[in-house]
């Protein structure tokens, strides 16, 4: 068996080469179990898949289309559970920067945010809290929030003032290690961290960060993070979180934080599984790869990805693509998740649709999100690099994308989401910026973050119809011609 590593579109990603593949490991085996390569030929055939206590939607959607390296195949695998599924109970400990550059506003907003949280918190809930500067001190143990425990947790979170230092690095170990200690029935263990500046006392190399991210996730704990304003390191949040596949949050300034507190509180609050991962085993293919960026590994003839957990807010999506070795070819899909510590396993029939189908078309539009949002991550690092022709090339791949994005009109994959953001880097790109604007880097690094974890957002409008953008707004505000098909 493989070992895990990130799948990223802009890292070298796990290849599963299935040329000349022996069969009937058990690894492979495993990974298909109870799968028996159905296909459906019409999307009204997807549908939840129920078990007790859990109702969930689970689809798998295939488009064969032209590709560089010959034929391809994007298989695009989505987990949503139903509205009326019951959420299981939360256990999460809170980690507050309070350094010196909290101060004022920013300490005030991420303080009326936690207090949000810890409203919404119901008597099968558990809540910490951990507050950081130089030193990390566990101020509230993680426990049930009955009525004095909410009033207790209150009360101190109205007395929390800002000191100095920054220890991030033990911040999370002992957080993690205080919620991991205590068992809530049908609870993941989370950590919810919030920061704005970089480590200062303690560990400050990103590598170690990396280590840290992947021990706070093999010990079963999920790890959240919020970043605000320009001074924090974002590769370092990335590096914490990338293991547990969350992703990170930006936020501009304090202003915007108890929106973002209250959107992760509607993922926290809102999770029905945890765990949940999808197998695919492939035939009539040379490669197979995870286009998203969850944790990845190859199983014997298949190829699995973590998905983490799956809330009511927010439906999980991963996108696999392979290049076609035989004109025949199958895809056998199974996903499993944990509920109430039992882990499922269940077969996903798998839906070939056409390229130009509304579903095929949203299909195209998530694999053209993630080459936007590559190029846009490869151009911000250029300019920090001073590499100005390398920016050039990695915009030009970010406003096709776009382009792409805008041509297929998928409702639920919006172009306009991307255009103030790649107008920034525009306009970075053009005045051949020595220092990029620290917030701009900071947005883009985090939208990459939340699309390549699929942490789907609320959408901004999108045409009225619901359709394609009319062809007037298209050439208003991506001004370039392109004939390359979406």
């Amino acid at each position: 068996m493989a070992g895990r590593s990130d799948c990223f579109h802009d890292r070298k990603p796990d290849i599963l080469s299935v040329s000349g593949r022996t069969s009937g490991t058990d690894a492979g085996q495993a990974g298909a179990s109870g799968a028996r390569g159905v296909f459906a030929t019409d999307s009204r055939q997807d549908g939840p898949i129920h078990h007790a206590g859990v109702r969930m939607k689970q689809t798998a959607w295939a488009v064969e289309r032209d590709a560089e390296g010959g034929r391809e195949v994007l298989l695009l695998v989505t987990l949503e559970a139903e509205a009326e599924t019951p959420r299981a109970p939360v256990a999460v400990n809170l980690v507050i920067d309070r350094s010196a550059s909290m101060r004022g506003a920013p300490l005030a907003a991420a303080v009326e945010a936690a207090r949000a949280l810890v409203e919404r918190a119901g008597p099968r809930d558990y809540v910490g809290l951990l507050t950081f500067d130089a030193d990390a001190e566990q101020v509230l143990p993680v426990r049930a929030m009955d009525a004095g425990a909410k009033a207790t947790f209150l009360k101190t979170l109205s007395r929390l003032e800002s000191g100095e230092g920054t220890a991030l690095h033990e911040a999370v170990e002992r957080g993690a290690e205080a919620v991991r200690r205590v068992l809530v029935p049908g609870a993941r263990p989370q950590l919810l961290m919030l920061t704005d500046g970089e480590p200062s006392v303690g560990p400050t190399a990103l590598g170690e960060f990396k280590v840290l991210g992947t021990r706070v996730t093999d010990s079963g704990v999920a790890l959240h993070a919020l970043g605000l304003g320009r001074h924090y390191l974002p590769e370092i949040l990335e590096a914490l979180t990338g293991p547990s596949g969350t992703g990170f949050t930006h936020v501009d300034d304090a202003e915007g934080l108890p929106l973002a507190v209250g959107a992760l509180g509607a993922e926290l609050f809102g999770e029905v599984v945890s765990d949940a991962r999808v197998y695919v085993l492939p035939t009539g293919f040379a490669d197979l790869r995870c286009r998203h960026r969850y944790p990845s590994r190859v199983e014997g003839d298949a190829m699995s990805a973590a998905l983490g957990a799956v809330s009511h807010a927010f439906a999980r999506r991963v996108l696999f693509a392979g290049v076609l070795e035989k004109g025949e070819w199958n895809l056998t899909v199974t996903a499993s998740y944990t509920e109430h510590n039992d882990t499922r396993r269940m077969s996903v029939p798998v839906t070939r649709l056409l390229p130009d189908s509304e579903e095929g078309r949203f299909v195209r539009a998530v694999s053209a999100e993630l080459e936007l949002v590559s190029f846009e991550a490869a151009a911000w690092k250029a300019l920090s690099r001073r590499q100005q022709e390398a920016a050039e090339r990695a915009l030009e791949g970010a406003d096709k994308g776009l382009y792409k994005l805008a041509r297929l009109g998928a409702s639920d994959v919006p172009a306009q989401r991307h255009v103030d953001r790649l107008a920034d880097l525009r306009r970075a790109v053009e005045r051949r910026a020595a220092q990029p604007s620290a917030l701009g880097v900071r947005r883009a690094q985090s939208e990459v973050s939340r699309i390549t974890m699929s942490r789907i957002g609320p959408a901004l409008p999108v045409a009225a119809n619901g359709g394609a953008l009319p062809a007037g707004n298209v050439a208003a505000i991506l001004p370039w011609k392109t004939d390359e098909k979406p």
